[in-house]
């Protein structure tokens, strides 16, 4: 566990280890909740689908492509609860492909109307 105040910067690293070197790391959705098994139910969003939910969160540059940072300032979820946890999805994609998921930003997924 990593013991944290309200209010206090986390700041969180991911690294891909592969030994090809033109691979990029993109975080795409990373959502908070209070139980370890359940991400759906109870849950608080910094990042979905590449669109910042949180206004704390901030993505930090590399040199290095295989690693993503960012940081976000613990919130008011912290003192309703003894544990949150973190889950983060990340994505995987070559280097300089531009149409590849890291390269879109912030999707918004809209639901299509079946008609009738």
């Amino acid at each position: 566990p990593y013991y944290v105040d309200l209010n206090q910067n986390l700041f969180l690293q991911a690294s891909l280890h592969s030994s090809d070197l033109n691979l990029t790391l993109f975080v795409d959705t990373c959502v908070a909740s209070p139980d370890p098994s359940d991400f759906k139910a109870l849950t608080y969003e910094l990042i979905r689908s590449g669109c910042v939910k949180d206004p704390t969160y901030t993505s930090y540059n590399s040199r290095y492509s295989h690693v993503a940072r960012f940081m976000f300032n613990a919130f008011s979820f912290v003192n309703r609860y003894p544990s949150v946890y973190l889950q983060c999805e990340l994505v995987v994609c070559r280097e300089r492909d531009y149409s590849s998921r890291c390269y879109q930003g912030c999707v918004s997924r809209f639901k299509r109307d079946a008609g009738s």
